[in-house]
């Protein structure tokens, strides 16, 4: 226990560090880092709380939270229904089959985010975009709890500016981390001492982001990016070859 807790720490400060730089990222790092050395039910338990207070945190810095929630109402109400729905079902899913759809989240964020970009979306499109966006993002964060790569493209193709997106992604992860802690505690997957160890990282993700958002200050986000993404490939390729082989 006392390991886990330390590599857990060490794990955190650095996807708190990742968060800070780039205002995304946590639970890909943080989950893609740990299921390397433990099993990836405990390592989705151990980010909630993590992931929980920092958007949080991040919603209520970016404001405007009332209007973001009459943007996106329709994505946050799907991506919270599946997730519920997936995170419940997520106990039964034999642990090598979870390591390859986390393995394939991963990847597919990280692909996505390194070569794709969608089309501008015509606004007429966009409840319906929110929609289909929404569930697909929910079904992926109840399995996996890593729902960034539905989200991005959705807001990219809508071509929202910095601080909007800053406020949607804030707002939608918190929106999805509550469902997705309760469905991890109703199938005992989060039990008492992961919660425990999960509240606990609260702390070096804070120490964590504050770190990142001072070396934002200090170097090209964009490139640092780009690094992170490889890295994270290599992760998620990684899980699924321990999966398989």
């Amino acid at each position: 226990m006392d390991s886990l807790i330390l590599i857990a720490a060490l794990v955190f400060i650095l996807a708190g560090t990742i968060k800070g730089i780039g205002g995304l990222g946590l639970p890909t790092a943080s989950i893609s880092m740990l299921s390397q050395f433990y099993d990836p039910y405990s390592a989705i338990a151990l980010v909630i709380f993590p992931m929980l207070f920092s958007n949080i945190w991040q919603t209520y810095q970016s404001g405007e939270v009332l209007r973001t929630f009459k943007t996106y109402w329709p994505f946050g109400v799907m991506l919270m229904f599946f997730i519920l729905i997936f995170a419940n079902l997520s106990a039964s899913i034999p642990v090598e089959i979870l390591m390859v759809i986390l393995g394939a989240v991963i990847i597919l964020f990280s692909l996505s985010s390194l070569l794709f970009h969608p089309p501008e979306l015509p606004r007429r499109f966009d409840k319906m975009a929110q929609i289909f966006a929404g569930s697909i993002a929910g079904i992926m964060g109840g399995l996996t709890a890593i729902w960034s790569a539905p989200m991005v493209i959705y807001l990219v193709s809508r071509r929202v500016d910095k601080n909007d997106f800053i406020r949607a992604t804030g707002l939608l992860i918190t929106m999805g981390t509550v469902p997705l802690c309760f469905g991890y505690w109703a199938n005992g997957l989060l039990n008492g001492p992961l919660a425990g160890i999960s509240m606990l990282m609260i702390i070096p993700t804070i120490i964590g982001f504050n770190l990142g958002a001072i070396i934002r200050r200090k170097i090209e986000p964009a490139i640092f990016q780009k690094v992170v993404l490889i890295i994270f490939l290599l992760m998620g390729l990684n899980l699924i070859r321990k999966a398989l082989f």
